[in-house]
């Protein structure tokens, strides 16, 4: 007996749903917290609220329709919070550098660099948690079996 091409095992779909699930929390508290700390000043304060908004609406058709095309959203939204992830780091890192180096102008090396990882506003590598959570639905996605072919 041959299965269908989109059947997976009770332990693939179990863990799928997992990932979802921890996909969707992450995402939620990110976004609360980045609420809370009121993260919406300037419009590129804006873009991860907006990212993350956009997977969750994502997210939610994709619970409701777990078509291919939906995982493809999915995959394409979870690109642009990876790479909002990477240049939130850049401008947390290039903010926190600047403010540094306007308090002690003679800082530089190893002893600026740990200055700026070690501030607390912006927290440098905060940004990173974007990218660690679009890393965690790509995995989710990863041949997922609505994208395999009815052929295979």
């Amino acid at each position: 007996m041959q299965s269908s091409p989109h059947s997976v095992s009770p332990v693939e779909r179990t863990l799928r749903n997992l990932l979802l699930a921890l996909l969707t929390f992450g995402l939620t508290g990110l976004g609360a917290e980045l609420l809370a700390l009121g993260h919406y000043e300037d419009s590129w304060q804006l873009v991860p609220l907006v990212l993350i908004g956009t997977a969750l609406v994502v997210i939610a058709w994709h619970v409701f329709d777990r078509g291919p095309v939906s995982v493809r959203a999915l995959q394409g939204v979870l690109v642009f919070i990876l790479i909002a992830g990477g240049i939130g780091v850049a401008l947390h890192y290039q903010g926190n550098m600047e403010f540094q180096l306007d308090v002690n102008p003679d800082l530089s090396g190893w002893a600026l660099f740990a200055k700026v990882l070690h501030a607390k506003v912006p927290p440098a590598l905060a940004p990173g948690a974007m990218a660690q959570l679009a890393f965690l639905g790509l995995i989710y996605t990863f041949r997922h079996p609505a994208l395999r072919s009815r052929h295979t």
